[in-house]
């Protein structure tokens, strides 16, 4: 077999073993899954009933952007606590270094640990987007291709600015309560009035969030949109994906260079 093959097989392996490690301890804690699903659902049927006492009609009218709005907040701000949550863990239970000594890579096998906290983010999006369908009654076109595409260059932006943050950590210890304050940001990035400033777009998730709710709301393909649009979209992820690995490369570095990369 030729050393190509024998590596595409060796990252087929790693993959899978990953991803099953990942639905095991989801599966493995049942009550806590079913609360995270739930908590969030809980959390934007506060939002809809309380806009629609204060709001009425008119609230009722945006329901559908809202839905979108927060199932794409809820996937990039679950993206970015895992990520940050993966390397924090790793360094707390003593295995961080570990990776240096993988044949796979440090680099690789954390953005593949990422990825797969990604799809555990995107499940349980999923079905708490399901909930708020049947909740608000609204009516969302589900082209698999085009979300598919849109969601997963959005929240590659946003995994890496987890890295950027985790790599921060590792150097700096404690800093949850920073870290932390990024979500509440997310909100704003989801929300941000691209139409009245467009050089918005070029800030994580903006563009993404426009696009989404344009194909979620009003049935837009992926070939249909503006060639600026994609490129912009696509742009804004390498250029702050690359950023944030990045950062953290340099601040993984640094803690291996003054001994603090097992410290926790």
């Amino acid at each position: 077999m030729s050393s190509s093959n024998s590596g595409t097989a060796g990252y087929g392996s790693l993959a899978y073993a990953i991803l099953s490690r990942e639905v095991i301890n989801w599966a493995r804690y049942p009550v806590n899954a079913a609360s995270v699903v739930f908590g969030q659902f809980f959390f934007f049927a506060l939002i809809f009933f309380g806009g629609q006492a204060v709001g009425s009609q008119g609230f009722s009218d945006s329901a559908a952007g809202l839905v979108v709005g927060y199932f794409l907040w809820s996937l990039v701000g679950q993206s970015y606590q895992g990520t940050i949550g993966i390397i924090t863990e790793e360094a707390s239970w003593g295995t961080l270094e570990r990776h240096f000594i993988s044949p796979f890579g440090f680099n690789r096998v954390l953005f593949i640990k990422a990825i797969a906290r990604m799809l555990r983010a995107l499940f349980v999006s999923l079905a708490v987007l399901a909930m708020m369908v049947i909740l608000t009654g609204t009516q969302l076109q589900m082209h698999v291709i085009t979300v598919l595409s849109i969601l997963l260059l959005t929240t590659l932006s946003v995994v890496g600015l987890g890295f950027a943050m985790g790599g921060v950590a590792v150097l700096y210890k404690r800093i949850s309560s920073f870290s932390q304050l990024f979500s509440i940001v997310i909100l704003g990035l989801v929300g941000a009035p691209v139409l009245d400033i467009p050089w918005l777009r070029v800030l994580p998730v903006v563009q993404g969030s426009a696009m989404l709710q344009q194909t979620m709301r009003s049935g837009v393909r992926l070939w249909q949109f503006d060639g600026i649009d994609i490129g912009i979209l696509v742009g804004v992820t390498l250029v702050y994906f690359g950023i944030g690995f990045a950062v953290f490369h340099l601040t993984q570095r640094r803690a291996r260079n003054v001994g603090v990369l097992g410290d926790y």
